[in-house]
């Protein structure tokens, strides 16, 4: 969880840095979102293979809800910030990162209201 926050908080940063310059996302945005999502797609095979072995939260819908949902994110945000071609591209990045982060605290949350 750490590492997967830790990025999105570093890629949040990077999107505003880009729109404070007046540019697109470049190649350094989008490796920086495939590391996110490969981090959040780790993340999802750790929570299913706990969840299989009879270790789940006590809301697990809500808890899938969010971690499906927090896999799409970085996806959508690179896609809409590829098809916009002003500078405000970095920040729709920047808030899909952000979002990612907050996602995954809650995540966590939602992990631990278990006890698990």
């Amino acid at each position: 969880m750490i590492p997967a926050t830790a990025v999105a908080v570093l890629l949040t940063l990077l999107g505003l840095a880009s729109t404070v310059a007046g540019r697109r996302i470049g190649l350094l945005h989008l490796v920086g979102a495939g590391v996110l999502e490969a981090l959040l797609v780790v993340q999802a095979v750790v929570a299913g293979v706990a969840m299989a072995g009879g270790d789940a939260p006590a809301d697990t819908p809500t808890f899938l809800g969010y971690l499906f949902g927090v896999l799409l994110i970085p996806v959508a945000g690179v896609l809409w910030a590829r098809s916009e071609h002003t500078r405000w591209a970095g920040t729709v990045l920047a808030v899909a990162s952000a979002a990612v982060g907050v996602m995954v605290w809650r995540l966590l949350q939602l992990w631990e209201t278990a006890g698990a």
